[in-house]
C-alpha cells in the first residue's frame, strides 16, 4: 500500500535532479522553485479549464512569486555571486 502511495506522490508532485553547485541553501532553494512551477502549473491548468477566473490566477501566482522571493532572500542566494566558499582553501595555500 505504501508502495502506490509512494507512485503516486511522484506522478503528482515529481521532482527533477539537481545539477548545480551542491549546498544546503542552493538544494533548499531549488525544491522551492521546483514546488513554485508545478504550483503555477497547476493554476494555469485551472485558469485555462474555467475552473479560475484570470484575476485569481494572477493573484495565487503574485502570492507564490512573492513566497518565492521572500525564501531567496533568506537563504542569501545570489548575495554574494563571486565568493564561492573556496576563499579559505585558496588563503590556505598562500
Amino acid at each position: 500500500m505504501g508502495k502506490s502511495i509512494m507512485s503516486k506522490d511522484n506522478f503528482l508532485y515529481p521532482r527533477g535532479r539537481y545539477y548545480g553547485q551542491v549546498k544546503p541553501e542552493n538544494l533548499v532553494f531549488n525544491a522551492n522553485l521546483q514546488e513554485f512551477a508545478q504550483k503555477v502549473s497547476y493554476i494555469c491548468n485551472l485558469e485555462t479549464g474555467g475552473k479560475l477566473s484570470p484575476d485569481e490566477a494572477y493573484d495565487q501566482i503574485k502570492a507564490l512569486w512573492k513566497h518565492l522571493k521572500r525564501t531567496r532572500k533568506q537563504l542569501q542566494i545570489g548575495e554574494n555571486p563571486f565568493q564561492n566558499g573556496d576563499d579559505d582553501s585558496e588563503r590556505a595555500g598562500q
